[in-house]
């Protein structure tokens, strides 16, 4: 079975849909007035992004350790990305290094992480 879309929450839909697209393939196909977004790649896979203003509480809250990842080829596609995000308004743990075993780093905005880092070798 095909994981085909996942539905996220942030805090600023315009500023997501220009990081998402900006830095990781994705095109806004519907964007319903800041509020809802669907974005989609070249493996037609769907991002929903919705605004917290839609929460009963109006927060984007997310477990300890919840995370989505995008899997790089090597390690200088990694440190590529990585050089690009510094001119955005992210927060970083760390720069790139190794973790577990692969090579690579987080990030957040708002309160969503993202992992960037090269396949993990168990993968291969």
């Amino acid at each position: 079975m095909k994981l085909n879309h996942i539905n996220i929450v942030v805090t600023d839909i315009p500023a997501a849909i220009n990081l998402f697209e900006k830095h990781f393939g994705f095109i806004c196909i519907q964007n319903r007035k800041d509020v809802i977004a669907v974005l989609t790649n070249s493996d037609e896979f769907a991002l929903v992004l919705w605004s917290s203003k839609l929460n009963k509480d109006h927060t984007a809250r997310y477990p300890e350790n919840f995370h989505i990842g995008f899997y790089q080829p090597d390690r200088e596609s990694v440190v590529a990305i990585y050089d690009k995000l510094q001119r955005e308004e992210v927060v970083f743990e760390s720069e790139p290094r190794k973790i577990r075993n692969t090579f690579g780093f987080y990030f957040h905005v708002g309160s969503l992480m993202i992992e960037i880092s090269v396949i993990p070798a168990s993968f291969e």
